[in-house]
């Protein structure tokens, strides 16, 4: 049984964490086992990021923070990625650790020219994910939450894009043989999503009560952990 690093980028808003806790423990929920070795490491509390071999795998979670920002604990981060790329250490990063993973690889990430992406939108397969080892089960049109300003703008040039939607042309990739990076939050549920909905609205113009009408479970990208748990864990 491997260990499972969950490399934490930042937390959830202190309203939905103090009664729903955070991206590591949504992540955790949606294993089937609770009981395997896993480690949280808070680099925005500069926990070390250890050297890793191919009986450890890793999870980057998403943050609030804006990788353009370049903050000194995301540099650190960045460079630390590509070494599990080179010794093939799975990987599985979340939003803005797929962002950060594209990055450090030598893809652009940024700010979409069409501004945020949030709420249950569909997401579409493209042909490269019926070879792709996590992918091939997903159906080819499926719902993903989502919450981000920031995107993929440019695919690491040695990438595999595997999923895409209308606002977002890189919603997921491969690179190497077992790193992925996906924008969307498969560690989402139905009522996170909608608390998201709820915080953001206090600062952005949003259609609430739209955006609440089309959310829902999303069982579908939530086989992403699952899977990815199946074949490296």
């Amino acid at each position: 049984m491997k260990n499972l690093y969950i490399v934490k980028c930042g937390s959830t808003f202190d309203s939905i964490k103090d009664d729903f806790r955070d991206f590591e423990d949504w992540i955790i929920e949606k294993l089937e086992d609770k009981n395997r070795d896993i480690f949280v490491l808070d680099v925005q509390k500069d926990d070390f990021l250890p050297n890793l071999g191919k009986n450890d795998a890793v999870i980057i979670t998403g943050s609030h923070s804006m990788v353009t920002n370049e903050e000194s604990w995301s540099l650190k981060l960045e460079s630390w990625l590509p070494k599990l790329i080179d010794k093939e250490v799975p990987l599985l990063a979340i939003c803005y650790g797929h962002q950060l993973l594209a990055k450090s690889l030598g893809g652009v990430s940024g700010y979409h020219e069409t501004g945020m992406e949030i709420g249950t939108v569909e997401i579409s397969l493209d042909e490269n994910a019926k070879e792709d080892e996590l992918f091939s089960k997903l159906e080819n049109n499926f719902k993903a939450h989502t919450i981000h300003s920031q995107t993929v703008l440019e695919l690491p040039k040695n990438a595999v894009r595997l999923a895409s939607n209308n606002h977002d042309k890189n919603h997921s990739f491969r690179v190497g043989s077992c790193a992925w990076g996906v924008q969307f939050h498969p560690e989402f549920d139905e009522n996170i999503m909608n608390l998201y909905i709820s915080e953001v609205s206090k600062n952005k113009d949003l259609d609430v009560k739209e955006l609440i009408s089309k959310s829902e479970n999303t069982k579908t990208s939530t086989l992403i952990l699952k899977e990815f748990e199946r074949l490296f864990l």
